[in-house]
């Protein structure tokens, strides 16, 4: 019986750009492809050990594993052909939500900076 761990294993190669990039749309004579931003994470752990006998607490042995995973997948926009070839048109509310960690790392970063600027001017 193959294991969830061997079963993603072999799933991972065949993911690439298919995750990506949906099949393509015709609507209204023009051939529309989606684009996602497409993030997954996995991780697992284990251990064993054994611990002496203290005070009240008697000896023992433990043992533990564990592991999980997940992702998303957010729509970014579509590439539309058309007679200038292809162009892309990017959905608004997932620009801004992919944009919301960026301006807030320039936005901590600048205030640090000015933080940084002041203290060594004095």
């Amino acid at each position: 019986m193959e294991t969830p761990i061997e079963s993603l294993t072999k799933s991972v190669t065949s993911w690439g750009a298919k995750l990506a990039f949906g099949e393509p749309v015709t609507v209204g004579g023009r051939e529309m492809t989606p684009a996602a931003l497409v993030v997954f994470g996995f991780g697992g752990g284990g251990g064993s050990g054994k611990w002496p006998q203290r005070d009240a607490m008697p000896a023992g042995e433990g043992e533990g594993s564990g592991g999980g995973g997940g992702g998303y997948v957010l729509p970014i926009g579509v590439y539309v052909t058309g007679p200038e070839g292809p162009r892309f048109q990017p959905n608004l509310v997932a620009m801004v939500i992919v944009s919301v960690p960026f301006v807030s790392a320039a936005g901590w970063a600048l205030a640090r900076i000015i933080t940084a600027a002041r203290s060594g001017s004095r």
